[in-house]
Parts: C-alpha cells; sequence; structure tokens
C-alpha cells in the first residue's frame, strides 16, 4: 500500500510541475519549396498535412541586394504574421490561396507567432555567359528566417531562437540589350548614344577619343570611364523611346524611366575600360567603341557587360 501511495505522490509532484508548455517539437520546412499567392500577400510551404504561413506586404521583397550583415528586420506583428497549421487531410495551394477554400481538409490545429523578428536576407540571382563572361540578374533570392519566435498553440507556448523559413525567389525586370552597332552623337554636347523603343546606352565620352584621324594597327585609343567624362548611362523606359529624347539641354520626363544604371569607375588596364579603333570611310570616319570589363551598378545591384562588349560604331565627316 505504502508503494503504491509513493507512486501516486510522484505522478502528483510531475503533473504540478507543468507550465502548460509542450515539449519542444522539431518543425522543418526548410527544404520545402516556397510558393505565393497572386491575390494576397501570403507566401507559404506545404508538407503533406503541414503548412507554414508568412504573410507580409510583398513589398517588402525589393529588387535590392543588402550589404553583408544588414539583414531586413521586421517585427511579428498583426500586419506581419506567422502561422503554423495542422490538418486531418493532404493540403494544396487552394486551402491557402482561395477566396472560398474547399471543404477539406479540415485544419484541426494552429500555433501563431505572437513574437520574435522576421529577418530577410535578399541576394541576385545571375546567369553567367561562360563565352565572354558576361553576367545577367534574373532574379531575387530572399532568405527568411524567424529570430526569437515564439508560437501560441492550444496547450502552451514554443519558442525556436532560431526558425529557418526558406528561400523565397522573385523574378527581376529583364534588361533587353537589343541594341545595333549604329550608335549616334550629338553635335553640341558630343553625348554619344544608342537605342531600342524601349531602352538607351549613353556614354558621354571623352572628345578625345573621337578625332578624324585613323588609329595605328592594334592601338586603339583608350580612356577610363569616370563619374562625367566617359559616364556610361544604361536606361530602361516604360514608354516609347524615339530619337527625341536625346540632345536636349535637360533630360525629358517622358517616356518615364522605370530603371536607370550607371557603369562604374574604370581602374588602369583592370576594368572599366573604352577602346576606340577609328578607320577612314569614303570622305569620312568610322568609329568601334568596345567596352572592356564594364560592370553596371544599381544600388547595391550590379551586372557585368563582359569581357568585350561592342557598343557600336559612329561615322563621322571630316
Amino acid at each position: 500500500m505504502k508503494r503504491v501511495v509513493s507512486l501516486l505522490a510522484i505522478v502528483l509532484l510531475l503533473n504540478g510541475c507543468d507550465d502548460g508548455n509542450l515539449t519542444q517539437e522539431d518543425i522543418n520546412f526548410e527544404d520545402i519549396a516556397t510558393q505565393s499567392c497572386s491575390i494576397n500577400n501570403i507566401i507559404y510551404k506545404l508538407k503533406d498535412k503541414e503548412s507554414l504561413l508568412l504573410e507580409i506586404p510583398k513589398t517588402i521583397f525589393t529588387n535590392e541586394p543588402n550589404i553583408v550583415g544588414q539583414p531586413t528586420i521586421l517585427n511579428i506583428s498583426s500586419a506581419n504574421r506567422v502561422v503554423y497549421r495542422f490538418y486531418n487531410g493532404t493540403v494544396s495551394s487552394a486551402n491557402i490561396c482561395e477566396t472560398i477554400p474547399p471543404v477539406t481538409p479540415i485544419v484541426t490545429d494552429q500555433w501563431t507567432a505572437t513574437a520574435g523578428k522576421i529577418q530577410i536576407f535578399t541576394t541576385a540571382v545571375k546567369t553567367i555567359n561562360t563565352t565572354d563572361n558576361s553576367t545577367r540578374i534574373t532574379g531575387y533570392n530572399h532568405n527568411i528566417v524567424f529570430k526569437n519566435v515564439t508560437f501560441a498553440k492550444s496547450s502552451g507556448t514554443q519558442v525556436y531562437e532560431t526558425f529557418p523559413f526558406g528561400d523565397y525567389v522573385t523574378t527581376a525586370t529583364a534588361l533587353p540589350f537589343q541594341f545595333d552597332q549604329t550608335v549616334e552623337q550629338c553635335s553640341a554636347s558630343k553625348q554619344i548614344y544608342n537605342y531600342t523603343s524601349s531602352e538607351a546606352l549613353i556614354l558621354d565620352i571623352d572628345p578625345a577619343l573621337i578625332t578624324s584621324s585613323a588609329t595605328p594597327l592594334n592601338t586603339p585609343r583608350t580612356g577610363l570611364i569616370g563619374a562625367t567624362v566617359n559616364k556610361i548611362t544604361y536606361r530602361l523606359f516604360s514608354g516609347l523611346l524615339t530619337s527625341s529624347y536625346f540632345c536636349t539641354t535637360t533630360i525629358p520626363t517622358i517616356p518615364v524611366v522605370s530603371e536607370e544604371w550607371i557603369a562604374a569607375s574604370g581602374v588602369s588596364n583592370v576594368s572599366g575600360i573604352i577602346e576606340v579603333t577609328t578607320t577612314t570611310l569614303g570622305a569620312g570616319f568610322k568609329h568601334v567603341i568596345v567596352l572592356k570589363n564594364v560592370t553596371m551598378k544599381k544600388g547595391t545591384n550590379d551586372f557585368k557587360l563582359g569581357d568585350r562588349f561592342i557598343y557600336g560604331e559612329l561615322l563621322t565627316t571630316n
């Protein structure tokens, strides 16, 4: 009898020590592909009978890479929600994104994050052309981690110091770069430009690089890209671009510039080099302009034009 009483006392003591928190459970969605809803701000992950939902404004996912050590930090709140759900059957995107979700499966339990931070670190996704070492940005990868997140559960709370959500990839605006090799020059400013109906590549060239004399064989005139002299600007427009845009005293506001990239300043014998080869052509001259190891920058973004990018050919007369 004394043994039975002792056992009951131990059981009661263990129950009395329960503070309402459940045993730490291992939740891992890091390797599950991230999906998003087109009709709301929810991005999510699905795993059999579970879903992990993150609802934050889509404007948070900018096309601007973070500086190393400086991620974007958001507080978990009613505006930045994190929810973990359990279902009684296999869950699909229709259960997350539809205005009127399917009747089944049914949500059997839900954990709602009540505190913590959402950490987002964004990097550019680039493709590399191994032939000329040029790069182009195709998207942006947003690595998401929850820090010190507290989940309120039906029978207590659960805290994670670090909870990896994983990667979420957004697409980048494609820069066409559909230029031909015929460039124009403004008579007054001597600015050189190449353009299509939606984009322009503008070169504020040093006049000394364009002269009415042929260059010796394999000895082009050279210059370095700078902030003003030999400045190169790429602009993408949201409206129709025509030749009337160029050679004006002030930059027109129409069409609207949707993106602007500036070439990084050159380093002698290394990068940002302009080469001009001039040959006679009838009564005039042909100037072939080549850009070597040029990097275009916008904020913390950058991409490379390649080892050798032919800017175009400029025809001049004596």
